[in-house]
């Protein structure tokens, strides 16, 4: 991968990502979340203090070794039993419709193959479980000067953090992969209007 997206990024996505304001945003999404629970794109464990009292065990898909240990203290200091059980969101090794909730946060912006990524989280939940998302990308159609700078400085967004796509759309890439949306609120982070819009809601398979 190199030093840079190895070492580097991962920290930068822990600060970024670690932001006081996005811990209401956190509580929110996972609100409902129960029985075991598979989360793609874990990170650095920042959704870890927000797991509700019905989540008994998670299953933690993540890809870097640095971010990995920069959750350590999180998964010690929760009740909720969390295991490493995966690398790659696109491939998951667990079998299918073994899950109560999967979990994704500011995960699929990154994922070279979201719909696969999605599909594969269909293929491990039991039937009628639901999905939790929260992600950032494509600003609403109406925002046309908002799209057009997404679109300019998307490539650099990519080099710089790991192939963060700031033009992709959480709903579109959901009904790709055969989820039916069955809660959806799209917004804006508190400040002005710059990069991305987020898409926070639940999807169940259909």
């Amino acid at each position: 991968m190199g030093f840079y997206a190895d070492q580097v990024v991962p920290r930068i996505l822990n600060a970024a990502c670690g932001a006081r304001t996005a811990r209401p945003l956190r509580r929110r999404v996972c609100q409902g979340l129960v029985g075991e629970v598979v989360e793609i794109g874990f990170g650095a464990g920042h959704n870890v203090p927000f797991y509700p009292p019905g989540v008994t065990a998670v299953a933690a898909v993540e890809p870097s070794d640095v971010a990995w240990r920069l959750a350590g203290e999180r998964v010690r200091d929760t009740r909720v039993p969390v295991r490493r059980a995966g690398l790659d969101g696109q491939s998951l090794p667990f079998e299918d419709g073994g899950f109560d909730s999967a979990l994704s946060t500011w995960t699929l912006c990154t994922i070279p193959d979201a719909v696969a990524a999605l599909r594969e989280l269909r293929r491990v939940l039991k039937p009628g479980a639901s999905l939790h998302f929260l992600e950032h990308g494509l600003a609403p159609e109406g925002d046309g000067c908002v799209r057009r700078r997404q679109r300019r400085l998307e490539p650099l967004n990519m080099r710089l953090l790991g192939g963060c796509h700031l033009t992709r759309s959480a709903p579109e890439l959901l009904t790709a992969a055969g989820f039916t949306i069955t809660s959806l609120d799209v917004f804006y982070d508190v400040g002005p209007k710059f990069l991305c819009a987020d898409s926070l809601g639940t999807a169940v398979s259909r």
